[in-house]
């Protein structure tokens, strides 16, 4: 069969309708950003006995659980998504994701937190594959790039909501301390509610629709696109271009599947399991001890802690918002691998000067600020990449393979690491566990650098031919 609609869709100008996708879709990252902020914040406010009384133990343990969670999610959710659709899942995972947001408001013990926050970690890991999948294919090639790394980075944007949240949530001359932090999540889940019926207006991929047979469908979505893409368009859309030949299927198979990821895109695997695992790595193993840096080494009271997560919250922000253009412009493989080595290099130095005594804590927040700056960037366009070079069949349980691979790492390794190394007191051990972060981050660059995918400006289906293309 002959289909002309990933170039139709690919045509099209920037209208209110792709807006309207970004917000209803992407809107996730920022409310997840506000509430694992929130749970950070108030971890300390668990153990107090008017509230759940927690040990630390019971506090990790409620961490990891979110942490498995976030994997099952990604893994059983990334499958449904491409075999059952992107507009199915991706109302599905809101649900069990503000679900659990709601639940972890009503906790009564450890073991009650741990399982409602397990839950949330199952809608977000699932958030991951669906709707990085779905906005990819929904938005012009031109501009793929750029949302992608903005909607990726505005989790952070979230988090420094979440941040400011915490001042009077947790202020017991304003709400009861039992009361303030449930508050926290009980406002997020009743956020989310607005954009679980936003999706409603956000259509099943057509791309995943004709490649499955249901093209009669897919023909009738874009017809309605267009239209409503029209309404804002400042130029008549250019003449359709080439168009793609795909042999339909109902379903498409893991054996299928891996022969291919395993097979012809197994270079592009090993480009993604590099770069995943490095910024997981870094991202992990600084958020999780930044506070206790700061404690030990600058002295810095631990209830101070948490309004040195504004600038870092900011430079995150602002990095993919900035400089996100360029990777549709400059190009997918120069930004990515100047991103991860510019990281590396930052890092190395700041590390140098924590280790000479050149800093005090607000010079170390602001080296932290700035590294974030561009490894933001750099993290945000490792799920941008993995969304994008890999066939459509493949393409939401390829996010979730390596999301899951790079959150059970990171969210595991990387924090006992320097959990470990910032117990031991010494300013040498540290340095070499940020140079190990350094040498992962150089490590993403010359991969990046090596075996990277031009990705920019092109139709997913000319950066990752379909499966369904092939007899």
């Amino acid at each position: 069969m002959i289909t002309g609609i990933p170039a139709r869709l690919d045509r099209l100008p920037w209208s209110r309708f792709h807006l309207m996708v970004v917000v209803a879709l992407g809107v996730t990252w920022i409310l997840d950003g506000l509430e694992v902020t929130l749970m950070g914040a108030v971890s300390g406010v668990l153990q107090l006995p008017q509230t759940l009384h927690l040990s630390g133990q019971e506090i990790g343990l409620a961490g990891s659980s979110y942490v498995a969670g976030a994997v099952a999610g990604a893994l059983a959710f990334g499958y449904g998504t491409d075999r059952w659709g992107r507009r199915v899942i991706f109302f599905v995972t809101l649900a069990v994701y503000l679900g659990g947001v709601l639940l972890t408001a009503l906790s009564w013990n450890g073991p009650s937190l741990s399982v409602f926050r397990a839950i949330t970690g199952l809608g977000i890991g699932g958030e991951y594959a669906a709707i990085n999948s779905a906005i990819d294919e929904l938005i012009p090639a031109r501009l793929r790039g750029r949302v992608d790394l903005i909607v990726n980075g505005s989790f952070w944007l979230g988090a420094a909501l979440g941040a400011a949240a915490t001042i009077a949530l947790l202020d017991p001359r304003i709400l009861p301390v039992d009361v303030g932090w449930r508050m926290g999540f009980a406002i997020g889940a009743s956020l989310g509610l607005f954009i679980l019926a936003l999706r409603r207006h956000v259509p099943e991929s057509p791309r995943w629709l004709v490649t499955h047979g249901r093209a009669a469908e897919a023909e009738t979505v874009v017809d309605r696109i267009e239209s409503r893409a029209a309404g804002g368009a400042t130029q008549p859309p250019p003449p359709p271009p080439a168009q793609t030949a795909v042999h339909p299927r109902k379903t498409f198979g893991f054996g299928l599947i891996l022969k291919h990821v395993a097979g012809r895109y197994r270079r592009r695997g090993v480009l993604c399991l590099v770069l995943m695992l490095a910024q997981a790595f870094l991202y992990n193993s600084v958020f999780f001890t930044f506070g206790l840096v700061l404690t030990r080494f600058y002295g810095t009271p631990g209830r101070e802690t948490g309004l040195y997560l504004f600038p870092l919250a900011l430079g995150n922000f602002l990095g993919p918002l900035l400089i996100g253009r360029f990777f549709d412009t400059i190009g997918r493989r120069r930004m990515i691998a100047g991103c991860f080595a510019i990281t590396a290099l930052l890092l190395a130095a700041s590390d140098w000067m924590f280790i000479v005594g050149a800093l005090d804590s607000r010079g170390q927040v602001a080296c932290w600020s700035v590294i974030f700056f561009f490894a933001s960037a750099a993290a945000s366009s490792v799920y941008l990449t993995v969304s994008e070079i890999f066939p459509l069949e493949t393409r939401a349980l390829a996010i979730a393979f390596f999301y899951a691979v790079g959150t059970a790492a990171g969210g595991m390794v990387g924090p006992w690491l320097f959990g470990r190394l910032v117990d031991t007191g010494s300013r040498v051990d540290l340095f070499y566990g940020y140079l190990l972060a350094a040498g992962l981050m150089a490590l993403a660059a010359a991969t990046e650098a090596s075996i990277g995918v031009d990705a920019e400006n092109k139709p997913l289906e000319a950066v990752a031919e379909p499966l369904s293309s092939r007899d």
